[in-house]
């Protein structure tokens, strides 16, 4: 086992509903959140809110921001110890390609997949407490910079990059950091690394906590003690097996955390993704959340059938979490079973995959919980952490869960006992599938209310109509396609490829990691989606690299949509939208498209037309003030490039725009240092992070 050398450097509806008593809160357990115009955790709080009550940035002076200061990422120079015990600092490629020559297949040789460390993917949504910004980088080094000017105060490297490849599909990619305090001066800062471990440092210099753990590193390992998973195997694609990439939370004195296990699977064995907590102040493990079972006598276990729990795996939380220190519960959003397209190994509903589960933190007893998609074959894993706030449903008070979903539906829950706000329920699903050995589930579960905030489903009536030429086109390239609504199961293509089966929203559609923000003070939740068609991306794997599944899925995050010529759309606008929803009411207030889509508008079949806002087909998480909702689009600024947006948080009516340098990468968030606010997010070109403010 490699242990990573460190270097810091001062620079049906809800079945089975068990419901405990809420406990009472210690003092030091309170929610921080954005009090005092700070930024406790990766969305502000720890229910997922992303709002900041701030108020000095608004629409009267948005457009009026300016860059204050911007922060160079670290990653392009790192670090690597050398054999006499000394430090040697130079640039990543270099450094890349030492390693690579003391171990030639340390990283990944795919093509077309992220192998040796790449710095690009600078997700993080940093942290602000005190003045000072906390966050992650791609190589899972952790930062602190000063709030106000953007000065380095410390760094600390794990060099996770020494021991390869992180788990696919996201390698090289780390979402933020939590933060914990005693309220008497101990205070720390807790990540994941892509090579599967927990750090902990000191929140004002970045040491290791030396009581962190039994060595004083100040590092645990995370995959100790999970089946089917070792340290030192990989897949076939050369990439471990498990990591941690999104930020921790912090509930009640108990440091929580999901994992990425390698979901490219050419075998029915993989590690399980369990949820797992560890003590604060000294690492001890307190609980395992088991998201597949480990024993015969697990509650869930009969929805495995053929005992498939005892090599399945994944139904990780490879997103974010949430959580209520006040009931003493923690909200995990789990993802598909392996493997994500293909389920003939994995008869049953398999629970947990794609289920909202509630956790009581003490203990890591189930409390209740909800699956959203029975034995799924979609990877509608859930990608982003549930939205917790207090609702009047028809005069009746309401602590809620809200969880947006891939499938452009919003899930709403009591979040004490798990209830439905508004019905649920079971539909029937097509069964029309000639996938070998496949048993599908007969219904799924479908939300009455709110309505769902993106396309279901596709038909040759949502094909593009812009005139009847492009109309006759889309037609044409979708005829040897297979059609249906939501929930349509994977087919076996014919051996010219023809009878692809076309998903909407495709698994990386609808709602994605970007999220929804919701408005504490109104309970209007705000959710940012995608309009997308893709075929479902199978294949049958070569059994001389090992595979020993019929059929698996493409990999890289490529899915391939049928092309249109000239690369006009194929589908009716908008291709991207926000959607503001009353949860009072579960009432849809407006939707605008996200961006003009000005490189369709323009098309020389188009531009005559005069079409109107379509969206531009990308999308960016929002962040709400007082006053406004804040994002980012990738058109529309003075030279037509990216832009930072406000809209009217009632009208969605476009209320302010700043121009960005280059697109963003993360979630923005906002902060108030001394009498000035800030609005900071992660950029490209370098990667790097920026934050604006008003003019003095």
């Amino acid at each position: 086992m490699r242990f990573p050398l460190i270097s810091l450097v001062a620079v049906l509806l809800v079945t089975s509903i068990a419901v405990a008593e809420p406990q009472d809160p210690s003092s030091t357990w309170q929610t921080y959140g954005t009090e005092n115009g700070e930024w406790r955790s990766y969305a502000g709080d720890i229910a997922g809110t992303k709002y900041s009550p701030l108020a000095q940035i608004d629409a009267s002076n948005f457009s009026a921001l300016e860059l204050a200061w911007e922060w160079m990422s670290v990653d392009n120079f790192i670090s690597k110890t050398t054999p006499s015990g000394g430090e040697w600092w130079t640039s990543l490629d270099t450094i890349v390609e030492t390693l690579v020559e003391e171990t030639p297949n340390l990283y990944s040789n795919s093509e077309g997949l992220a192998g040796p460390p790449n710095p690009s993917s600078f997700q993080a949504t940093p942290l602000m407490i005190g003045g000072v910004l906390y966050f992650n980088t791609p190589l899972a080094q952790g930062v602190a910079v000063d709030a106000a000017t953007g000065k380095t105060l410390w760094v600390f490297n794990p060099k996770t990059y020494e021991e390869g490849t992180p788990a696919m599909s996201r390698p090289w990619v780390q979402r933020g950091v939590a933060y914990w305090t005693d309220g008497d001066g101990d205070e720390r800062i807790f990540w994941g690394t892509g090579n599967g471990y927990l750090v902990c440092v000191n929140a004002k210099n970045g040491q290791p906590c030396a009581d962190f753990g039994s060595d004083g590193s100040g590092i645990i390992d995370a995959q100790a003690g999970i089946p089917r998973l070792d340290r030192d195997a990989r897949d076939y694609l050369n990439a471990m097996l498990y990591a941690i990439n999104s930020p921790p939370i912090i509930v009640r004195d108990k440091v929580i955390h999901g994992s990425q296990i390698a979901d490219r699977r050419i075998t029915k064995e993989a590690p399980p993704g369990w949820v797992r907590a560890w003590d604060v102040r000294t690492g001890e493990h307190e609980w395992d959340f088991h998201t597949v079972p480990n024993s015969a006598d697990e509650y869930g276990v009969s929805t495995w059938l053929n005992e498939s729990w005892r090599y399945s795996g994944n139904t990780n939380v490879w997103s974010m979490l949430a959580g209520d220190n006040e009931l003493g519960y923690v909200y995990l959003p789990t993802g598909t079973a392996t493997n994500d397209f293909y389920g003939a190994d994995r008869p049953g509903d398999n629970l947990f995959s794609e289920s909202i589960i509630c956790v009581d933190v003490e203990t890591g007893q189930r409390v209740w919980h909800f699956q959203a998609v029975h034995h799924g074959l979609w990877d509608y894993d859930f990608p982003t952490h549930p939205n917790l706030v207090d609702l009047v449903v028809d005069g009746r008070p309401i602590k809620a869960l809200l969880q947006v979903s891939k499938q452009a539906f919003v899930y709403a829950f009591d979040r004490v006992t798990g209830e439905p706000i508004w019905p649920i329920v079971e539909r029937p699903v097509p069964q029309d599938t000639n996938m070998p050995g496949e048993v599908l589930s007969p219904t799924q579960p479908f939300p009455t209310k709110p309505a769902p905030f993106d396309y279901q489903g596709i038909t040759i009536d949502d094909l593009v109509d812009f005139t009847p030429e492009i109309r006759a086109m889309a037609v044409e390239v979708v005829q040897n396609f297979r059609l249906g609504p939501l929930f349509t199961p994977p087919n076996r293509p014919n051996e010219d490829g023809t009878q692809k089966t076309l998903m909407r929203p495709s698994d990386i559609g609808g709602a994605l990691m970007a999220g929804a923000a919701v408005d504490p003070e109104t309970g209007m939740l705000y959710i940012p989606s995608r309009n997308l068609t893709v075929e479902m991306p199978l294949y049958q794997p070569d059994p001389s690299v090992g595979a020993t599944v019929p059929y698996t899925h493409s990999g890289g995050g490529t899915r391939y949509q049928p092309q249109m010529p000239e690369g006009l759309p194929l589908l009716k606008p908008p291709y991207s939208r926000m959607t503001a929803i009353d949860m009072n009411t579960g009432e849809h207030k407006w939707m605008v498209p996200l961006g003009n889509g000005d490189r369709i508008r323009n098309h020389p079949r188009l531009r005559h037309l005069n079409l109107p806002p379509l969206g531009n087909g990308t999308i960016a998480g929002p962040v709400l003030t007082k006053t406004l909702l804040i994002s980012s689009l990738t058109e529309g600024g003075s030279n037509g490039g990216p832009r930072l947006v406000a809209w009217d948080k009632q009208t969605g009516v476009e209320r302010g725009s700043i121009d960005l340098s280059f697109a963003t990468i993360g979630t923005p968030m906002t902060y108030m240092v001394g009498d000035k606010q800030y609005i900071a997010v992660t950029i490209g070109g370098g990667p790097r992070l920026v934050a604006f403010a008003l003019p003095d």
